[in-house]
């Protein structure tokens, strides 16, 4: 008997509506969406950590949304539920400040690292301690869109060994060359993946930028470094939640489940 999608909804839990982020001297609310069957096995999953929380699941949203739990039941429908992920909301009119890891003349010095700091240290752990979780680097991911691709971007760069695996949609590479630099000197861990999204309708540097980025990595496989990468272009797609929305799950199967796209 088939069963409905509803059987393969997520389960969804408010970790925290203010949960402390010492870090940033402030407060984010975190969200966990769990395997519709959680509660009725003893695995253990990895976990992908997504920024934008208020973007991610919500119909409501001012920009719409990913609907990350729609993707997640069908994904579980095709026998793909194996995956935990932690929604962090962003910071309103912080968010810029927070997700940005490097001075710029405009916005100043970003509060990026601090942010990632408070994941590393604090969230991390919390997610470990209370979820049945798979802790190693192969089975914990980071990613988002925009302003948070590039944090996420960032913060997989600058630390190998926490996150294995980088989910980065249309990231604001115009921020900061120094990005760049940082994805020259990246130094991987056994093996680390990377899924870049670009639109070919997003701001006039945006697709060079994302064809410099994936240039700089597919030269690092060349020279040996373990890094599996995979390049996905929307030549009509513009910077929104839609396509990423799309791309979502393309992402999913391709970093968890090995699923060539």
């Amino acid at each position: 008997m088939k069963m409905t999608m509803t059987e393969f909804e997520p389960i969804i839990e408010v970790i925290e509506e203010a949960y402390e982020v010492p870090h940033l001297n402030a407060t984010r609310k975190i969200s966990a969406l769990l395997p519709h069957d959680y509660y009725q096995t003893d695995k253990k999953y990895p976990v992908l950590y997504l920024q934008d929380g208020q973007n991610l699941f919500n119909p409501s949203a001012q920009y719409g949304d990913w609907a990350i739990d729609k993707s997640m039941a069908k994904l579980a429908e095709e026998g793909l539920s194996d995956i935990i992920i932690i929604a962090i909301d962003h910071g309103e009119e912080e968010r810029i400040i927070e997700y940005l890891p490097y001075y710029h003349p405009r916005f100043g010095k970003g509060k990026g690292n601090f942010y990632i700091q408070f994941m590393i240290d604090k969230l991390i752990p919390y997610i470990n301690k209370h979820y049945r979780t798979l802790t190693d680097f192969e089975h914990t991911g980071i990613g988002g869109s925009s302003m948070g691709g590039l944090i996420s971007l960032h913060a997989g760069l600058s630390n190998p060994g926490v996150f294995g695996k980088m989910m980065i949609f249309s990231p604001s590479l115009w921020i900061s060359r120094m990005i760049f630099n940082n994805t020259k000197t990246f130094t991987p861990l056994n093996e680390s993946k990377i899924y870049l999204y670009a639109g070919g309708q997003e701001s006039k540097e945006h697709l060079p930028n994302a064809r410099m980025l994936e240039t700089i990595i597919k030269n690092k496989m060349v020279k040996g470094h373990a890094i599996d990468f995979h390049f996905s272009l929307n030549e009509l797609g513009n910077h929104s939640e839609v396509h990423w929305r799309e791309e979502f799950p393309k992402a999913v199967k391709w970093l968890f489940f090995n699923k060539k796209t």
